[in-house]
């Protein structure tokens, strides 16, 4: 029977997903034949093998997931995804470039190195996530019911974020999807030292007011609560000043240049989620106003410059342990 090549009359997404859909019944059909030839003994024993090499997990949204028990390619669409990944030492096959960023965030850069960008914060690109072969695919926050079925068809797709971005819950369950629990279990162990550690290094500076910035091309923005770097503050018993005690309604809230004494706090954190080009001199004009240097914590020199791609984005375990090595070294009692 001649079978007619109709894709070079659908669109790339619709060619796409055919491809994919073909690839999955090619793989069952096989698999189909392949059982014919076995005895029913034969058959159990070859299911209860297939089965041991698979393991179901619960993801973000209540799903239940299949996927490979020891997964070798993985493909990662969260700054938080691949975060867990590289803790982890699993090296992802493709990742979403980082919240104002070309690749990884500038934290992860050098671990993440070589890695193809299959995607943006605004989404992954599906024929690039495909080309990149995952047989697991961590979807990160990922809504888009249009796009995750696509994912589907690809590689089983685990979505690891939590409406409340819980980096912990998130990295316990990227462990279990590759296979690395006790090692998610051991670093969360670390992170608890490392917390308490610093908690007694602040001494008199425990408990004090401390606010979390961001500037861009868009102007000052506060981290509020219901993000990660509000949920590291709170574990080490900070204070935070004004709407930074609510939860806000994006990611972060922009501030006009009159309200920049939303920012002012006993100690301040503040950057740029890059630090070249254009953002770095928009920062050097920001730090020139005479609002900026009417504030508190930079008269008392309380002012600390930090990586925005790791204290101001979605954040991870890694970042964790990082932003309180940067508060340690900022704010420990000398």
């Amino acid at each position: 029977m001649e079978i007619t090549d109709m894709s070079s009359n659908l669109t790339p997404r619709a060619r796409l997903t055919a491809v994919a859909a073909l690839t999955l019944a090619s793989a069952l059909t096989l698999s189909a034949c392949g059982s014919d030839d076995s005895g029913s003994k034969d058959k159990g024993a070859a299911g209860q093998a297939k089965n041991a090499q698979k393991v179901s997990v619960t993801d973000a949204t209540g799903a239940t997931v299949e996927v490979p028990a020891a997964p070798k390619n993985v493909v990662v669409l969260s700054e938080m995804d691949l975060d867990s990944a590289l803790a982890l030492k699993v090296k992802p096959v493709g990742l979403s470039a980082g919240r104002g960023q070309k690749g990884a965030p500038g934290y992860l850069a050098d671990q993440a190195q070589g890695i193809p960008v299959v995607g943006a914060v605004t989404g992954p690109d599906v024929e690039k996530v495909l080309q990149a072969k995952p047989d697991v695919i961590l979807a990160g926050q990922l809504a888009d019911k249009q796009v995750l079925a696509q994912l589907q068809k690809i590689a089983p797709t685990v979505v690891t974020i939590d409406k409340k971005k819980d980096w912990k819950k998130s990295f316990e369950l990227s462990g279990k999807v590759l296979g690395k629990s006790n090692e998610a279990a051991e670093f969360l162990k670390g992170y608890d030292t490392k917390l308490a550690e610093v908690k007694k290094a602040l001494g008199a500076n425990a408990g004090k007011n401390v606010s979390v910035a961001r500037y861009s091309a868009k102007g000052t923005a506060v981290m509020q609560q219901g993000v990660f770097i509000s949920d590291v503050m709170a574990e080490l018993g900070f204070k935070r000043p004004g709407i930074q005690n609510e939860k806000g309604q994006g990611h972060s809230t922009p501030l006009s240049d009159e309200d920049l004494k939303q920012i002012d706090a006993d100690w301040l954190f503040i950057g740029t989620l890059t630090s070249e080009g254009k953002d770095a001199k928009l920062f050097s004009e920001l730090k020139a106003k005479p609002a900026y240097q009417q504030l508190t914590a930079v008269k008392e020199k309380h002012v600390t410059e930090i990586d925005g791609s790791k204290w101001t984005s979605l954040g991870g375990a890694q970042a964790a342990v990082s932003v309180l090595d940067d508060i340690q070294k900022a704010m420990a009692a000398k």
